[in-house]
């Protein structure tokens, strides 16, 4: 399967462009003209409209698209409810929220047979899924596609970070490819279907942001101006992809918390056509424009920003996700490494590839670590040993690929978490060589 799942990725094209009102259709004529609900669709479809978002949300932030679908989403036998394994939801009440330094090493290699569902296993989150706000932090590890078996997320929109190994994702929309050092989105309500590009012999690995909140969207620019950070046609959507396929099939919905399954007897992945905004996408986090200090000072993290989910408080986000890019240093009389700093809001931090310049050791890809609001932390011993006595000339930061998912509750830990054979027992080690050095 993965042989074949390598060249269908290869072979995809996409959409382009962030929020975009997309249309597609996989058969020529599947798309009304005209309207969106005609007494009889083309083809013989039915017509389905998938809203993200409330009909009345202004424009700019409505999110729903047009399905034109060889079945209705409606026929299918009742849900029952089925083991959560290790994916968890808020609220996070298993532990207490914990003010220390946390950081935990990649996750072990999955049991032989495990899909990206099955793989998912959180780590922690705050607020209420019922709710609609918040956010959850999972990593997965997977080594066998998902067969005859589709997720959707009634909870929340999946940001997925790969970290190891590439990904097929078969949507409701049509197919996305997701490599290391790109990040694809799921929005809430979409079914799909991960495939592992790489096969059994090399598991798939990485991170997800489930954001109960609302949706992701670009920060705004301000002074900035009209160009900068992520841009706008970097963000690539499916073009439609149908599958028409009579044999039972497995949807997995997860619900205010729980995952519920239902056997069709056909593939829900049967959208001919559509068009809107509600839709999945792909971004390839080497795109990212970084903007920087060409004077003095490091800038906050902030203006590392891909995405946001805004809350009803102006600049207080529900989840920041901001990726730490290549990137050229250049401040003079400048500690560049990110500074030593506590902050109002909690900070979970990945790796994707390479090394992070604030930690010389210990911090490795498919890793973790989470600084809860006013926790202080900054760089290592080592990291400001060399940073201090540097010759300050113009250096290029690009052996590493780190983000953040950056929100403004404190992160709770799952149990599973807080005592998990590969949280690291002796990361507050890493800052008590520090020396005393004032001189009065």
């Amino acid at each position: 399967m993965s042989e074949q799942a390598r060249k269908t990725a290869e072979a995809l094209e996409y959409l382009t462009g962030f929020g975009n009102e997309h249309s597609s259709e996989a058969v020529p004529g599947a798309l009304p003209l005209g309207r969106n609900s005609p007494q009889r669709s083309p083809l013989g479809l039915y017509a389905e409209q998938l809203s993200g978002s409330a009909f009345t949300e202004p424009r700019h932030h409505n999110r729903r698209s047009w399905l034109y679908r060889i079945r209705p989403s409606a026929a299918h036998p009742p849900f029952t409810r089925i083991d959560n394994g290790a994916l968890r939801s808020a609220p996070f009440t298993e532990a207490p929220a914990d003010p220390n330094r946390l950081r935990w090493n990649p996750l072990p290699d999955p049991a032989p047979g495990t899909d990206f569902l099955a793989g998912l296993w959180t780590l922690g989150g705050n607020g209420d899924a019922a709710q609609r706000a918040g956010m959850a932090i999972h990593l997965y590890a997977a080594n066998v596609s998902m067969t005859d078996r589709v997720f959707s997320d009634s909870d929340g929109e999946l940001l997925i970070v790969p970290e190891r190994g590439g990904l097929l994702l078969r949507t409701e929309l049509g197919l996305l490819a997701a490599r290391p050092g790109e990040v694809a989105l799921i929005p809430r309500g979409v079914r799909f279907r991960v495939e592992l590009l790489d096969g059994e012999d090399a598991p798939a690995r990485g991170y997800v942001c489930e954001n109960y909140g609302r949706p992701f969207e670009l920060p705004d620019l301000g002074p900035i101006g009209a160009n900068g950070l992520a841009a706008v046609r970097d963000f690539r959507a499916p073009v439609a992809a149908y599958e028409d396929i009579d044999r039972p099939t497995e949807v997995v919905n997860k619900f205010c918390g729980n995952l519920w399954s239902a056997t069709y007897d056909h593939s829900p992945l049967d959208v001919v056509a559509w068009h809107g905004t509600h839709a999945p996408y792909v971004y390839d986090l080497r795109r990212f424009n970084v903007l920087g200090s060409i004077s003095y000072d490091h800038p906050d993290p902030s203006i590392f920003t891909v995405l946001t989910s805004p809350s009803d408080t102006p600049g207080l986000a529900g989840v920041d996700f901001v990726v730490f890019a290549p990137r050229w240093l250049v401040g003079e009389d400048t500690f560049r490494p990110p500074y030593f700093h506590r902050n109002v809001m909690s900070e979970y931090m990945g790796l994707i590839e390479g090394a992070y310049d604030a930690k010389a050791e210990g911090f490795v890809p498919g890793g973790g670590s989470l600084h809860n609001m006013m926790s202080a932390h900054g760089p290592d011993q080592e990291t400001f040993d060399k940073a201090s006595a540097a010759e300050l000339k113009p250096q290029k930061i690009d052996d590493g690929l780190a983000f953040m998912f950056e929100t403004r509750w404190p992160i709770t830990a799952t149990a599973q978490a807080a005592g998990a054979d590969h949280l690291q027992r002796g990361y507050d080690d890493v800052w008590r060589g520090l020396q005393r050095h004032f001189r009065a």
